[in-house]
């Protein structure tokens, strides 16, 4: 079989395509989240915390103070983020939930597989023994 028939025996198989479609869906939502994040949610915590922006809590290392992250940038100060790995944080806990609710919400649809109830055999130490009894009744 050749490469191009193998590629494309691989790239026709379901799991594939399901992948792909995964991947390009995951990120219009990332995007959606990400939106509700930052429009919605992050104002909100903002004003509740006295008009905070949590994408100016950083540190500069460089013992400065610095009014924003992009000024100490500029001043080629190293900074550590810690308002920017906040918000990665809490982006991950709304997507987290969000797909929490979607597969919540999609198994609500699905019908539970029929259990099937099979009558197990006899094991072999119980053949043995009814080989047995047999034998002894037929004498």
């Amino acid at each position: 079989m050749g490469f191009v028939s193998e590629f494309k025996e691989f790239v026709s198989k379901g799991n594939v395509l399901d992948l792909a479609v995964g991947v390009i869906i995951g990120a219009a939502f990332g995007k959606i989240v990400t939106s509700l994040t930052e429009d919605i949610l992050m104002p909100i915590i903002g004003l509740a915390t006295g008009g905070l922006d949590f994408k100016n809590w950083f540190y500069a290392l460089d013992g400065q103070s610095y009014d924003t992250i992009e000024k100490a940038k500029a001043a080629g100060a190293a900074t550590l983020n810690f308002g920017l790995f906040l918000n990665a944080v809490i982006y991950f806990f709304i997507i987290a939930f969000c797909v929490f609710l979607i597969v919540k919400f999609a198994n609500r649809f699905k019908k539970p597989a029929p259990v099937v109830v099979v009558d197990p055999g006899p094991t072999k130490d119980q053949a043995l023994l009814m080989e047995i009894r047999d034998a002894l009744r037929s004498r």
